[in-house]
């Protein structure tokens, strides 16, 4: 029987992530379960930074952007004893359970917090949406509602200048961000780490384009790749002579994680929130809780570890058959 359970955010935040916290709280007090919240991530367990949340500490929290719990990286948990000194201080703390919500880094911890007995489950908190085993992670629909404003604005300014614009955006791993805001912007490539990118291919596509009378153009890359300014100084080289178009660069940068949580992330945010809890309550443990086909359903740790998530193959294709230039598939 559950009594106690607390909720902490690691990693870097993501819009939606107080909406989940949110939910977990409310949950919890309405099943008589009294909430902690733990501060700065781990770190916030080593630190002792533990606060009780209730209904008015979480009142107002799902239009607010990042987390108010706050997070941090903590070295203390990549030490060979550091979990098991977790888990010492959650029980010190007569914690029965912990919810986690973060990203590939945070679950891994959450994991090991497992492994040594003590029940977590885990939520997938990240605007990469490189998790395997969940459809979205908490923040990807912010965060593509963010690029998707940003590069509209900007296209503004690229056709009044008949400029080439590259966006660089989020995306370590995984090229979602760069491969949908592409689509949905109508950009002409997107440069991203799961196919090889092809400078000299992009020259023509871009040189096409202006052929048939378009005074502008839009390609999205993502970090993961090379840095923007990289890849503009290897598409100047690749076009030189063969491309007389204006090339400007903007870095969206951490611009990405902010903005107030959509919609669809308060909501996807809300209901992991309350199936964590309930899963807690059910005896769960070592899993996260993923969303499948709009269902929510737990993914067990060691199911999900070390496994990477591919790009849906219908937006390969629609960009594609949008000719939207992607590269070639790497091995």
């Amino acid at each position: 029987m559950m009594k106690r359970i607390a909720v902490l955010t690691s990693g870097g935040d993501s819009p939606g992530m107080n909406p989940a916290i949110r939910s977990v709280v409310r949950t919890g007090v309405g099943l008589a379960i009294d909430v902690i919240g733990i501060e700065n991530g781990y770190q916030g367990i080593f630190d002792n930074q533990f606060i009780p949340l209730g209904a008015i500490e979480v009142s107002g929290k799902n239009r607010d952007a990042g987390t108010f719990l706050a997070t941090t990286r903590c070295m203390e948990m990549m030490r060979p004893d550091g979990p098991a000194r977790a888990v010492e201080i959650l029980r010190r703390h007569k914690i029965d359970g912990l919810v986690v919500i973060g990203g590939d880094g945070s679950l891994r911890g959450a994991q090991e917090i497992h492994h040594l007995g003590h029940p977590v489950i885990g939520l997938p908190g990240t605007i990469d949406n490189d998790i395997f085993g969940t459809d979205s992670g908490i923040g990807v629909d912010t965060a593509l509602n963010t690029i998707i404003h940003s590069i509209d604005m900007i296209k503004a300014t690229a056709a009044s200048h008949r400029r080439c614009f590259i966006i660089e955006v989020m995306g370590r791993s995984c090229g979602y961000l760069a491969l949908m805001s592409g689509i949905t912007t109508g950009s002409q490539a997107a440069v991203i780490p799961e196919y090889k990118h092809n400078p000299t291919r992009i020259i023509d596509a871009l040189n096409r384009r202006m052929q048939r009378k378009h005074n502008n153009s839009v390609i999205v890359v993502a970090e993961g790749v090379c840095t923007g300014q990289a890849f503009m100084d290897e598409l100047l080289a690749a076009g030189k002579g063969k491309f007389d178009q204006e090339i400007r660069l903007t870095v969206l940068g951490h611009l990405q994680r902010g903005g107030s949580p959509t919609h669809s992330d308060r909501l996807l945010g809300s209901r992991m929130g309350e199936f964590a809890v309930l899963s807690l309550l059910q005896g769960e443990t070592g899993a996260m809780v993923a969303t499948v086909g709009g269902n929510m359903r737990l993914r067990n740790f060691d199911e999900i570890r070390d496994k990477k998530k591919v790009l849906p193959a219908d937006a390969i294709r629609l960009a594609k058959n949008l000719d939207i230039e992607i590269g070639d598939v790497t091995e």
